[in-house]
């Protein structure tokens, strides 16, 4: 398989992403929710390969775009199953997903109660037994950043981002009832943001 062969049947998937694909930790009859889809880099795997897949996103340009993609390449989606939605009032039943994919998402949340409300509605869809994808900013070996307020930090690459932090983490463990499937990866970009990866199941309460 050649490069232009591989990116066109992966798309700009998220590594870590891939690499529970690689592992086989995503079942082929899982009903699969991207919060935070953008125009869709994380779905191409998943659209070429026939899963169950939505997708939702704040940004009604990008959610335009994937339309596009979906209705060009993969007609027998109906472009419905991609809307424009905001992760703290998400239009789904509880426990409708088996897989939730947030990534690069959850660091825009304005406060740390904005944050706790976008992970009850991912938490309130998700399956017991299923599966929390997310990869987002963290203070997990990061130095220099400077807080501003409501779990929000001026970073040195210049962007303000909220932070997940150990305390987040272990809140998530405690009161969510969830369980690492991984232990946490977090990457250092040249002391300038630290992006941490969870991939967490959800025990059945």
């Amino acid at each position: 398989m050649t490069t232009e062969q591989l990116n066109k049947y992966l798309g700009n998937i998220d590594l870590y992403l891939l690499d529970q694909v690689l592992k086989g930790k995503i079942k082929s009859d899982a009903k699969i929710l991207d919060a935070g889809c953008g125009e869709g880099r994380n779905l191409i795997y998943f659209l070429n390969n026939g899963f169950d897949v939505y997708g939702v996103d704040q940004n009604p340009d990008a959610i335009r775009m994937l339309q596009f993609i979906i209705g060009s390449n993969y007609s027998h989606y109906a472009k419905d199953r991609f809307q424009v939605e905001q992760l703290d009032q998400l239009p789904y039943t509880d426990r409708q997903f088996d897989y939730i994919i947030c990534s690069a998402v959850l660091h825009f949340a304005q406060s740390e109660e904005h944050f706790w409300q976008m992970f009850n509605e991912l938490d309130r869809i998700l399956e017991a037994n299923g599966t929390l994808f997310i990869r987002m900013a963290s203070d997990i070996g990061l130095h220099g950043h400077e807080s501003l307020a409501n779990g929000r930090f001026y970073l040195p690459d210049g962007s303000q981002r909220f932070l997940i932090n150990e305390t987040i983490i272990s809140k998530i463990s405690a009161d969510y009832n969830f369980t690492k499937i991984e232990p946490v990866k977090t990457v250092v970009v040249e002391n300038q943001r630290c992006m941490t990866t969870l991939v967490l199941k959800k025990n059945d309460q």
